[in-house]
């Protein structure tokens, strides 16, 4: 499919996610909305994608929302935002359900919803000018894009909290410190980076991944008896697969393993 708001590349087994809109501050819009979930379509029904990149074109990452046309529209925002967190919502949790783990490479401002959208990802690297701002409470609004989940499990309950109320804005180290991104890369370095560590994940036993991913986003709200029961569960299904063969026969032949995501 070919989208006007974000672009897939496809190159072997890692999928590519770009946002292209740079010229307007790669917003979330109704367009970005229905086309996020087309890509999470996309993404999660194709077996060949073991690692998603995403990343952004311009000098910044995204500035969140479409404020201005919120603006043009505030008598039918409220019907508006329930059209469109209907897409993007369902987007979010369709990439959080999918075997390939997800790598973000974050540069410039990175502003609202795109931070919580973001924050879902598995691994997040920085560029040292890279600024998260909460933005939400500063033009009176609440959060969205999984904002209260993706927080609470990068930085905490109370931290994600605060950096909501208090309207905060989170430079690359900060960033780090909180939880919200894993680490920082040089500028000119940040793309390579964050790639070297997609490629790595793409290499590797992507349905244990996938296991691993979905066992995490239960483990706050399952009690200790029923999340050992999903973790049993899943390591018995990731027993019977190809890689976890190979992953014994290299360890016992003293190699290393070569996996292909069956």
């Amino acid at each position: 499919m070919t989208y006007t708001s974000m672009r897939i590349d496809r190159e072997g087994s890692l999928a590519r996610l770009t946002f292209i809109q740079p010229e307007r501050g790669n917003p979330i819009d109704g367009t970005f909305c229905a086309e996020f979930c087309d890509v999470a379509n996309e993404l999660s029904g194709d077996s060949s994608v073991r690692a998603v990149l995403i990343s952004a074109e311009g000098k910044s990452f995204s500035f969140g929302g479409d404020v201005a046309m919120f603006v043009e529209n505030l008598d039918r925002l409220p019907l508006m935002i329930k059209h469109w967190t209907s897409d993007l919502h369902m987007g979010i949790a369709r990439m959080q359900q999918m075997d390939a783990p997800i790598v973000a490479a974050v540069h410039g401002i990175c502003a609202g919803g795109m931070v919580a959208l973001i924050a879902g990802s598995d691994i997040v690297v920085a560029e040292p000018g890279a600024r998260f701002v909460s933005a939400y409470a500063g033009i009176g609004y609440c959060n969205d894009a999984g904002a209260s989940i993706m927080y609470s499990r990068r930085m905490g309950i109370a931290r994600g909290k605060r950096f909501l109320l208090m309207n905060e804005t989170l430079d690359a180290e900060a960033a780090v410190a909180a939880g919200l991104a894993d680490e920082i890369a040089p500028a000119a370095e940040l793309g390579a980076r964050a790639e070297t560590i997609a490629r790595q994940l793409a290499a590797g036993p992507t349905k244990a991944f996938g296991e691993i991913r979905r066992l995490f986003s239960t483990v706050e709200d399952q009690p200790l008896a029923a999340q050992l029961e999903l973790e049993a569960q899943a390591l018995s299904r990731i027993s019977g697969t190809a890689d976890a063969r190979e992953g014994l026969n290299a360890f016992v032949e003293k190699r290393k393993p070569q996996f292909t995501g069956a």
